[in-house]
């Protein structure tokens, strides 16, 4: 899917489903929480969302006065929806509308984190592509969470095909110099009441 396609898809996602009809709604990101804390980070780290579209995470972060916060996504629409949901606050973050694989990265951040974006790149040239921006971005001994669909996880979300990884494998795709430093299963509820699982892998920054 090239660029433009897959900007109209996640843009008409969003305006036909809404902020809480996609698969991946959650009312209080808990598990990214927990990981944030898990890395030391906090409110003088600078991180970034990548795929956060309408995510909730911005809230939580910008309510714990996280002074360095960027998100990223495709979907302009999501962006606006989320803008709007923070009113006045959405001034102290950063909203970049862009394909991961195309951005480049501006400045360093001390946390990647990514919910549900990486597994719908399914061409190796667009892994390659996410891949270089994560070492870009990344300060050294900064880290990365990404969420994934787990292998007994779905095969497909909002009509597209994903790639599923256990978290040796996550480590594997992303390569050096990052390393697996923690991971988590998670079973997570769709608003519909169904169960799709999630696969957290936390890597670090190992070089410098």
């Amino acid at each position: 899917m090239g660029d433009s396609a897959r900007r109209d898809h996640w843009d008409t996602t969003y305006e036909t489903k809404g902020e809480a009809g996609v698969s991946w709604f959650e009312e209080r990101p808990a598990i990214s929480l927990e990981l944030l804390a898990f890395v030391g980070a906090g409110p003088a780290s600078a991180v970034i969302d990548i795929g956060g579209g309408a995510s909730r995470l911005v809230d939580a972060l910008v309510e714990a006065r996280w002074q360095s916060v960027a998100v990223l996504d495709i979907a302009e629409t999501a962006l606006v929806a989320a803008r709007a949901r923070l009113g006045q606050a959405a001034s102290s973050v950063e909203w970049i509308v862009a394909d991961v694989t195309q951005w480049r990265p501006g400045r360093s951040f001390d946390i990647w984190h990514d919910r549900a974006a990486f597994h719908f790149l399914t061409e190796p040239a667009d892994r390659v592509a996410y891949a270089e921006n994560l070492r870009a971005a990344v300060k050294p001994g900064g880290h990365a969470i990404i969420a994934t669909f787990a292998p007994d996880g779905p095969e497909r979300c909002s009509g597209l095909p994903v790639q599923r990884y256990d978290a040796a494998a996550l480590a594997d795709t992303i390569g050096e110099p990052f390393a697996l430093v923690g991971e988590r299963r998670h079973p997570h509820l769709t608003p519909w009441g169904s169960t799709q699982s999630f696969q957290y892998s936390v890597l670090r920054r190992g070089d410098g």
